[in-house]
C-alpha cells in the first residue's frame, strides 16, 4: 500500500490516524513516523518513513546539541543566512591572538564590501532596517514587524520605491500592516517615529494600497479609543462606556464623514463627563490630535442619540 493511499486525519508526526483498513484482516491502520501498521494483525504495511526529526549531535563537552541554525527570518535582506565573523574570541570561547583578530578584521571589511550584490540588495537593507526601527519605536509585536518586513519586499519587488524615499516607503509599510490588522495607529503617530513627513507617507500608502490591494478596512472610533484611554489614564469603566458610545455612534450613522479620531475624542469625554471623571477638552483634542470645537460638537452629537 502506497502513502498516498493513507488519508491521515491528524497532525501529529509521530501519531497519525488514517481512515482505510487493513488488506488482510480489515483492522484500522495506524502510521507512525517510521513505519505503517495495523492495529489488529500487526502487519507492517509500509516502513523507512521520512525522519523529519532535528538533527542532533554532542560537543566535545558531551552536551547534546541541535545542529541547526536560526530559523529564516523576513527582517533581513539576506533572509538570516548570512555569515557573522566574531571579534575576540573563537567558536569555542578561547581568546584569539593579535595576528588571528587582524586577519578576521581584514576579513569582516571584505565581508562588508561584498555583502550586497546589487544596489537593490542594498537599498532592500537600509528599508529594512528602517521598518524594524519603526516598529521598535511604535512598540508593536514582532509578528507586526514580520509582516511590515514582509510588505516592503512586496513594494520593492514591484517597484513601488522608484520615485520615493525608502524612508516613507518603509513608513507606510508599518501603516499599512497595522490597519490591516486593526490596530488604530493614526499616520501622524508613525510619522513622528519616521524619517519622513507625513504627506509623503500618505502618497506611498496610496500607492501600495492600490497597487498591492491591500486588505485594509476603514478605520473606526472604536479602534482609536483603546490607545487613547490608555494615553489619557482613564479608568477602565470609562473606556468600556466610551466604546459602548462608538458603537452607537456607528449605528446611527453619525460616524459618515466625521474623522475616527474626532468621534474617538467626543465619546470619551462624554463618557468621562459622566463618569464624573476630571478631563480637559483641550488635553483629549491635543492626544487625539483634533480640536476642542471638533470634540464639543461629536460630544453634542452623542447627546441628541443618548437623549
Amino acid at each position: 500500500m502506497a502513502t498516498r493511499d493513507i488519508d491521515t486525519t491528524a497532525f501529529d508526526e509521530d501519531v497519525q490516524t488514517t481512515a482505510t483498513d487493513c488488506p488482510d484482516c480489515g483492522g484500522s491502520v495506524r502510521q507512525t513516523s517510521h513505519e505503517t501498521i495495523c492495529e489488529d494483525c500487526g502487519r507492517i504495511l509500509e516502513n523507512n518513513h521520512l525522519d523529519r526529526s532535528p538533527d542532533w549531535g554532542r560537543n566535545d563537552d558531551g552536551e547534546t546539541q541541535k545542529r541547526t541554525g536560526a530559523p529564516l527570518t523576513p527582517t533581513r535582506h539576506d533572509r538570516g543566512l548570512s555569515t557573522e565573523i566574531g571579534y575576540k574570541q573563537d567558536g569555542n570561547g578561547n581568546t584569539l591572538s593579535s595576528t588571528k583578530r587582524r586577519r578576521l578584521n581584514r576579513l569582516r571589511r571584505e565581508q562588508s564590501r561584498a555583502q550586497w550584490q546589487s544596489k537593490a540588495d542594498r537599498n532592500l537593507a537600509y528599508g529594512l532596517s528602517e521598518v524594524r526601527r519603526i516598529v521598535a519605536s511604535l512598540g508593536l509585536a514582532d509578528s507586526i514587524r514580520d509582516q511590515a518586513c514582509a510588505l516592503f519586499r512586496r513594494a520593492q519587488s514591484e517597484h513601488l520605491c522608484r520615485g520615493r524615499s525608502l524612508e516613507s516607503v518603509a513608513a507606510a509599510s508599518v501603516y499599512a500592516i497595522a490597519r490591516c490588522n486593526g490596530l488604530g495607529r493614526s499616520r501622524a503617530e508613525v510619522a513622528s517615529s519616521a524619517r519622513c513627513e507625513q504627506s509623503r507617507l500618505t502618497t506611498a500608502y496610496d500607492a501600495m494600497n492600490v497597487e498591492l490591494e491591500l486588505p485594509t478596512q476603514p478605520t473606526s472610533a472604536a479602534d482609536r479609543i483603546p490607545r487613547l484611554a490608555t494615553d489619557l489614564e482613564v479608568p477602565d469603566h470609562v473606556r468600556r462606556r466610551a466604546l459602548e458610545f462608538a458603537q452607537r455612534a456607528r449605528e446611527t450613522g453619525i460616524t459618515i464623514g466625521c474623522r475616527p479620531s474626532g468621534v474617538a475624542a467626543g465619546c470619551l469625554y462624554l463618557a468621562a463627563e459622566q463618569a464624573g471623571f476630571c478631563l480637559s477638552q483641550h488635553r483629549i483634542a491635543d492626544i487625539a490630535g483634533t480640536s476642542p470645537n471638533t470634540l464639543r460638537s461629536r460630544r453634542d452629537e452623542l447627546l441628541e442619540i443618548d437623549a
